[in-house]
């Protein structure tokens, strides 16, 4: 047997149960229900150990823990943790704009990543602004700090906007 294991269980909602409940909405209709409770958050936000803890029309806001469970072999935060905080902020800021029965999917994301996170970093706070969403596509830009306001990466994405 393999000393130090540690076990983690993930419990999230069924993602049917959203899709459902989110007929009809806007973006901004479908986030706010969601922070409100009255919308399950997707699957990853469980598995990831993120949050959506606000959204206005053209800005988002996400909360996170890192934690050992999302360490490399190097013996920090895998940067997939800061992408995958900064994608989902920065996708969210576009979704806030978007009319019902609109969607969107990323196109590509750069980010930069300024410093290591380590589970002692604590709560991490990611904010992404909207700088453009036209008939194919949306832009923003985000930042993750820590507790202290320091910068721990930036980044952008494009989206490409799906009408029917």
């Amino acid at each position: 047997m393999i000393e130090g294991v540690r076990e983690r269980v993930v419990r999230w909602q069924d993602p049917q149960i959203a899709l459902r409940a989110i007929e009809g909405m806007s973006g901004l209709e479908m986030l706010r229900a969601m922070i409100a409770g009255n919308v399950p958050p997707p699957p990853i936000a469980a598995l990831m150990n993120i949050r959506l803890v606000a959204v206005e029309l053209g800005s988002a806001v996400f909360e996170g823990e890192p934690g050992e469970e999302h360490y490399n072999p190097i013996g920090v935060v895998h940067g997939g943790f800061a992408l995958t905080i900064l994608d989902s902020a920065l996708g969210v800021a576009i979704h806030t704009m978007l009319e019902p029965g609109v969607g969107y999917g990323t196109t590509d994301t750069q980010v930069r990543f300024v410093r290591p996170l380590t589970k002692e970093t604590g709560l991490v706070r990611c904010e992404a602004k909207v700088q453009h969403v036209g008939r194919t596509t949306g832009i923003a830009q985000g930042t993750l700090v820590d507790k202290n306001g320091k910068l721990l990466a930036t980044g952008t994405t494009a989206c490409a906007i799906t009408r029917r």
